[in-house]
């Protein structure tokens, strides 16, 4: 599972021109959910997300998770991030979930999110979205829980 976490002064998502989601500081986190993926891959890239240190602390440090802070999470489904890009001009998504398990897994996600901290937003699973950002930073990073582990 793959989260693209990005530190964010505000974020939204629009489907059919509503926003249906916004946040101010805090990260916004495209979700890719990748073949081989459960909700082992989804809890252990959840408690990354709540306490990964990507805040500034008083000196101007990285040393601050999204707790600490008490920013707003919004989490985004993105199909495409798990793409294949090795060779040719087209990436393959073979190496994407089955739809009907990325929602599954999404969900989830989403659901525990919402259990373990009161900040939490989500996107549309399958809808066409809008999605509006400031980068904080910019601070984006890349963190992927491998399938089976």
């Amino acid at each position: 599972m793959i989260g693209l976490l990005q530190r964010v002064t505000e974020a939204c998502v629009a489907v059919d021109n509503k926003i249906i989601a916004s946040i101010k500081n805090g990260l916004l986190v495209f979700i890719g959910i990748e073949r081989g993926d459960t909700k082992t891959q989804a809890d252990r890239l959840l408690d990354r997300l709540l306490g990964y240190r990507v805040f500034s602390d008083q000196n101007g440090k990285m040393n601050l998770g999204l707790t600490d802070i008490q920013g707003g999470l919004l989490l985004v489904p993105q199909f495409t991030l798990p793409a294949d890009t090795h060779k040719g001009m087209r990436p393959s998504f073979s190496s994407a979930a089955p739809p009907e398990i990325g929602k599954q897994l999404f969900d989830y996600l989403v659901a525990r999110a919402k259990e373990q901290y009161i900040h939490v937003h989500s996107g549309q699973f399958g809808a066409v979205m809008q999605v509006t950002l400031t980068n904080d930073g910019p601070v984006t990073i890349w963190l992927q829980v491998q399938p089976n582990t």
